[in-house]
């Protein structure tokens, strides 16, 4: 029903990815192995390997040909998955020592370039440009745009692909900055949970909103074109409240015990 079809742009960005990752990985294990461990490095490949395959797979070429459900699925695996377990691997030196420190190094003296990046990591910058992005992509006339122009469609990949990332990185502050405390990550990824849930609202409730899937021939499972972007609508509903949803309840629960623990501990014993 699907086909395999070995692009070689999101295969060499994956390999570039990997390659980088592997140059930062040796570097900081030569100072200390407790710098990164190798449960950070299966995390970054399981995030590379899942955007790979979400554009290499039949889940490609499935979501474009057949099923609206599918192409969500893989607008997911490239803006909420994906990015999670790239963001994941990454906690802590890895956040630094990801490029090369020549690369970094010049990145540093290009004024302009760490201009955008510092704009782009501000907190509201990055929850905007992840809902305008979600949400433009899936206004009926870009998303049909997409799916007949291959050229538009690469752009859509990657501008998910690249605020994805924007967003986890606030969410789990890989780095350490601090940009948002541990209650407003809680609030950040629990407004991010809110727009996608708008988003998977008018999917459900709407009738049948991209020309690309209805007339489609053949479809699987039986659906018409009402069920299939119905199911489009649930499953986006469903991932995000298992990333964002149980992301957001874990830094609630540490904001919590972090409050327990500066307030409400008992004062140390007086010294004699």
């Amino acid at each position: 029903m699907g086909q395999w079809t070995f692009d070689p742009l999101p295969l060499v960005g994956g390999a570039v990815a990997l390659v980088l990752y592997a140059q930062g990985f040796q570097r900081l294990r030569s100072r200390g192995t407790h710098l990164v461990g190798w449960g950070r490095a299966a995390l970054y490949t399981l995030g590379v390997l899942i955007g790979v395959l979400a554009l290499v797979s039949p889940i490609d070429t499935i979501g474009e040909e057949k099923l609206l459900a599918v192409h969500m699925l893989q607008h997911l695996l490239l803006g909420d998955v994906a990015p999670l377990f790239i963001v994941l691997g990454l906690v802590g030196p890895m956040s630094v020592f990801l490029l090369p420190a020549d690369v970094l190094r010049s990145v540093g003296r290009f004024r302009p370039l760490r201009a955008v990046i510092s704009f782009l990591l501000r907190p509201w910058v990055s929850f905007w440009a992840w809902v305008i992005a979600m949400g433009a992509w899936h206004i009926p006339a870009a998303y049909d745009a997409a799916v007949r122009h291959p050229a538009v469609h690469v752009v859509e990949h990657w501008s998910f692909i690249a605020t994805g990332v924007l967003v986890w990185v606030q969410i789990l502050d890989p780095s350490r900055h601090r940009r948002l405390s541990q209650g407003m990550r809680a609030v950040f990824a629990g407004l991010i949970l809110f727009a996608g849930m708008v988003l998977s609202e008018v999917l459900i409730a709407a009738h049948p909103l991209y020309a690309p899937y209805l007339h489609v021939a053949h479809r699987p499972f039986g659906w018409d074109a009402a069920e299939d972007q119905n199911r489009a609508g649930v499953l986006m509903m469903a991932e995000q409240v298992l990333t964002f949803g149980m992301v957001a309840l874990l830094l609630v629960w540490g904001h919590v015990e972090q409050v327990e623990r500066e307030h409400f501990s008992p004062p140390p014993p007086p010294s004699e």
